[in-house]
């Protein structure tokens, strides 16, 4: 029998399996894919020095080149022909790379934001450039200009570097920042052209100067030190040979002895010195990166390699830990799947049907209704369980035919008290009756009245305990009674009956075998009317012939429920409530659904025009005499 809520038993299982081998599936395509990713990302390097990385390397060598034409031409007012060559080359370079740059797919994240920021420093350049044409802008600021450009293509080197190979990553990034030094290199050059032309090294230019040569000597010495071999012999040499060390000393002499004795006679050659140096550096930089390039597919092969030889062990293993776990699972289920079926047979069957049979009838429960559950199983664990399941249901069953006893019981003791008091109430009104015929006292007969109807009130109570205990009240006429006899008893039988009006009812008449209960139902609405309405208000009684028999209608003018709460009083009427000894406050809505389901009489609650509630009752015809007659005994 399949479950009626929640994931069957099968899935569940296989979920717990699926734990162990999602993991273990897991950790090989992680373990794959990292790898194998790893080497398709160095091969995709080659792509992307192609497409970008050289032609932004061709940008920036035109941009260093441009922003040293453009520093003389402010210095020395000389050049213009020269700066508007040099920006005809940076703007093919510029236009190369962005028709490069634009053909490439699949970049990540930082890659894409870091390719944007150099195109909008891209942008910027033809500001720059009308700032130069305009002499407006100080030579400082044209290489601050030109140096942020430069500096966006570098953070955009740093997140192409970011390989997979640690040993390849640390030599790329060292080849990274030997070109940024090589930029502060461009940058000095052009600060060497503002000295000269003014003569002497003012305080912003040695400040700035002296940063540059700080910064630049810095960046060459660490990446010399992460250089291998291969790639290190090169700038060694040059470090060592004459060309640099010429340069050197021209730094040193700007950032000492010309700011205080002014240019010394040697700083004529500076220029030719800067230059030397930077067709060098330039050499080298090229050879680097060629040969870093090179590198990238024999590592990027290699690691493929591996990632076959991995892969194809540990995908047997998978596969087989996956054919092992679905045959234990298969197994396991079909046991488990046995016991669910037994134990919702015994939930839903046999001790449904025991509870209810036990409702009416307290003998001992029978060797069918209590015979154990069997499963087929060659677990223990699931052997325990089936054993625990035939535990429970003999506590189950002591516990119900307990129960069922007790409750019979207490009915009992209710319909004896209810019956005695109902005796003895009868009797009181007997009595009752003779002294309001021999008394002739105003006074005293309305006393006599006033208890003759309390012990009416107290009768009714007593005969709501007989119907909650599933017993006749005893009382009940043999000929049919009109239905307006019925409602003025009903109405007799509440506290307050000065408050009800009871409009002219239609000439039927009820079975006499109905009248009591009839009256009883309508007098504990009546009585919830006047009890949940104000002191002063009316409450109507109003009834009319319908096509399936009579209507009655008790409208009060009282609060009213929300809705929530009226729809769920409603469906407690609509079937035989289940006494609860919890919902006292509620008795006598119990006695009405019990009255109103022994005479398929319908019974819904509704909210009044004034504000309060109506109660309808719904009498069927079967409930109705064919031609109305006087009531009696």
């Amino acid at each position: 029998m399949p479950p009626t809520r929640g994931r069957p038993i099968a899935v569940k299982l296989l979920v717990l399996l699926l734990v162990p081998l999602v993991s273990l599936v897991g950790l090989w395509a992680f373990a794959a894919g990292l790898t194998g990713g790893d080497g398709m990302r160095l091969l995709a390097i080659n792509d992307l020095a192609t497409k970008l990385a050289d032609p932004s390397e061709r940008v920036n060598i035109e941009l260093q080149e441009e922003r040293l034409a453009s520093v003389d031409f402010l210095v020395n007012g000389q050049g213009a022909n020269k700066v508007a060559k040099q920006r005809e080359d940076t703007d093919k370079a510029v236009a190369t790379f962005r028709g490069l740059s634009k053909t490439l797919r699949d970049l990540s994240p930082e890659m894409t934001a870091q390719l944007a920021a150099l195109n909008t420093q891209l942008d910027h350049l033809a500001g720059v450039r009308r700032d130069v044409d305009a002499t407006t802008v100080a030579p400082l600021d044209v290489i601050d200009a030109y140096s942020q450009i430069v500096d966006a293509s570098f953070r955009m080197y740093d997140s192409m570097v970011l390989v997979p190979d640690m040993a390849l990553y640390k030599q790329a990034r060292a080849v990274s920042m030997l070109g940024e030094a090589k930029d502060v290199l461009s940058r000095e050059r052009a600060m060497v052209s503002i000295v000269l032309a003014k003569g002497r090294v003012e305080q912003r230019e040695h400040e700035a100067f002296t940063g540059m040569v700080a910064t630049r000597r810095l960046l060459f010495s660490q990446a010399l030190s992460h250089l291998d071999a291969g790639l290190r012999g090169p700038y060694e040499r040059l470090a060592a040979s004459p060309v640099y060390k010429e340069f050197q000393a021209a730094e040193d002499a700007i950032r000492g002895q010309a700011v205080t004795n002014g240019l010394p006679a040697t700083a004529a050659t500076w220029p030719v010195d800067g230059q030397n140096l930077w067709a060098a550096v330039e050499r080298n930089q090229a050879v680097a990166v060629q040969s870093l390039v090179r590198r990238v597919t024999p590592t990027a092969i290699g690691m493929l390699v591996k990632v076959g030889i991995a892969g194809g062990v540990g995908l047997i293993a998978v596969i087989a830990s996956i054919m092992v776990s679905l045959r234990f699972r298969k197994r396991l289920v079909r046991e488990l799947a046995g016991l669910r079926d037994a134990a919702t047979e015994l939930a839903e069957v046999r001790l449904t049907g025991l509870v209810k049979r036990l409702r009416t009838n307290t003998a001992p429960p029978t060797a069918d209704e209590v015979a154990p559950i069997e499963v087929r199983t060659n677990t223990s664990e699931i052997g325990d369980i089936v054993q625990a399941f035939n535990d429970v249901q003999s506590t189950a069953v002591e516990a119900a035919v307990s129960q069922a006893r007790l409750r019979h019981g207490v009915s009992q003791v209710f319909v004896n008290l209810a019956r005695r008091n109902q005796s003895l109430l009868h009797r009181q009104l007997l009595q009752l009756d003779s002294m309001e015929r021999a008394t002739e006292q105003p006074e005293e007969l309305a006393d006599l009245f006033k208890l003759d109807h309390l012990t009416t009130r107290m009768r009714r109570h007593a005969e709501s305990l007989i119907i909650l205990s599933d017993q006749t009240p005893g009382r009940g006429w043999r000929n049919p009674v009109p239905l307006l006899d019925v409602l003025r008893a009903a109405v007799a039988e509440v506290e307050e009956y000065e408050r009800i009006e009871i409009l002219q009812p239609p000439q039927v008449a009820l079975l006499g075998a109905v009248v009591t209960d009839v009256a009883h139902l309508t007098a504990e609405l009546i009585e919830n009317a006047t009890l949940f309405s104000p002191p002063k208000t009316r409450v109507d009684v109003r009834s009319a012939t319908t096509a399936h028999g009579v209507m009655i209608e008790i409208e009060d003018r009282g609060l009213g429920l929300p809705r929530v709460e009226l729809d769920e009083l409603n469906e407690r009427l609509a079937k035989m409530p289940e006494f609860d000894l919890a919902q006292s406050d509620r008795l006598g809505l119990f006695v009405v659904g019990r009255l109103a389901a022994r005479h398929g009489i319908k019974v819904t609650l509704a909210s009044s025009p004034y504000g309060g509630l109506t109660a309808m009752i719904a009498l069927p015809a079967a409930l109705l005499a064919e031609q109305p007659a006087m009531s009696g005994r």
